[in-house]
């Protein structure tokens, strides 16, 4: 597994993202909408992308929240690389990654139709992270 750092402005992140936003599209239903103006990813300056081989199947953003704190933004794994640890590598590098800008803190937020990333999360129990979960 290969980890690439980025920018949003990256075809393969903009591709993962575009996955994402019609898999939360139909689990947030009529509610999509307002989820969605919280998550543009015009201005993402930390971004990275995980490959298999040459194929993108996974990524993940962190951004700027306050002096000491990122939020994790845009994590997503494709449907078939599911169940195989890729999105705890994911916030791994992410964090791994916040760490060297300096930052201190996670902020991590989810909706109650996303258990799966409740579930990572939870499982990840690393005491820099702030998991809220918008219900």
């Amino acid at each position: 597994m290969i980890c690439k750092r980025t920018t949003s402005q990256h075809p393969d992140f903009i591709q993962l993202v575009q996955y994402l936003d019609a898999e939360l599209a139909e689990r947030d239903g009529d509610e999509h909408a307002f989820y969605h103006q919280f998550n543009s990813i015009d201005s993402l300056q930390h971004c990275i992308v995980l490959y298999e081989g040459s194929e993108a199947v996974g990524c993940g953003a962190i951004k700027t929240y306050d002096h000491t704190t990122v939020e994790v933004k845009r994590m997503y794994v494709t449907n078939t690389q599911r169940g195989k640890g890729l999105a705890t590598q994911v916030l791994m590098h992410l964090e791994a990654w916040a760490t060297e800008l300096g930052f201190q803190r996670c902020v991590l937020e989810t909706g109650i139709r996303q258990p799966e990333a409740i579930a990572l999360y939870k499982k990840m129990d690393i005491i820099k992270f702030l998991i809220t979960v918008n219900i």
